[in-house]
């Protein structure tokens, strides 16, 4: 296989170890993961039009067409897109993308693997809004417009079993994380990392296309974006590995 068809990951995790006066310490380590660009996935998670929160809104609509671009440049390399956004499956209804995945086999899910599962380290018991808006409802009817679905190409689900199909059946080695909310939908989802690790799939979250719910007004009270890179950091160290879409759009 040639190099052009190769795509590098410099992934980032972070490790529990002991300083030169044996305490402990979080380091952070960075390794390269060389794998063919057909063997790399990106999910979509829970990018929706609307929410009913307006701060969450408002990131989401900031980041999407950065999200667009990383998704250009990886179909253009045969990196397999999923689109996952929850609860809106009937508006997708005769889409290509959509009926394609009924053409995937469903295959038989592993046996679960036992995973630690530590206490978040932000508070979001009040789900998370830093704006005035307390009454959570479903507002969201589609994935957000600036985000391109290809039905020649890509896939839509938001079910758990027809992801890990797809990805078995595509011989996918490392599923991307991309989307919204990094404490909430992207580690629980049924299609998200901590069922995706407890199945033995490798999966990594790129750390610069995510957002976190979120409000500074609960512990431990500190801002927004340090939140967010809180959660960031915490699955860096309990669940996989992260990327950069900066280092990603540069390897494709």
């Amino acid at each position: 296989m040639s190099t052009l068809e190769m795509l590098t990951l410099r992934l980032r995790r972070q490790e529990l170890t002991r300083d030169d006066g044996g305490r402990a310490v979080w380091r952070t380590l960075t390794g390269e993961d060389v794998i063919p660009a057909r063997a790399v996935g990106i999910l979509v998670c829970d990018v929706w039009d609307q929410h009913w929160c307006r701060g969450a809104e408002e990131r989401v609509d900031a980041m999407a067409a950065r999200i667009n671009e990383l998704l250009q440049a990886a179909r253009g390399r045969g990196v397999l897109i999923i689109h996952s956004p929850s609860d809106t499956m009937d508006f997708y209804a005769g889409n290509q993308a959509r009926e394609r995945v009924w053409e995937a086999p469903r295959v038989p899910l592993p046996e679960e693997r036992e995973h630690i599962d530590p206490p978040l380290p932000i508070d979001d018991s009040d789900r998370g809004c830093d704006t005035k808006e307390t009454v959570e409802y479903r507002v969201w009817h589609r994935q957000h417009r600036a985000i391109h679905i290809d039905e020649d190409q890509d896939f839509i689900t938001d079910e758990g079993q027809q992801v890990y199909s797809i990805i078995i059946k595509r011989n996918i080695r490392r599923l991307l994380y991309v989307g919204v909310h990094t404490n909430m939908c992207i580690l629980n989802r049924g299609f998200g990392i901590k069922q995706m690790v407890r199945w033995g799939v490798p999966v990594a979250l790129v750390r610069d296309l995510t957002d976190a719910m979120y409000n500074p007004a609960k512990p431990p009270y500190v801002s927004h974006d340090e939140g967010t890179q809180l959660v960031v950091g915490f699955i860096e160290k309990f669940w996989c590995p992260s990327v950069s879409s900066e280092d990603l759009i540069a390897a494709l």
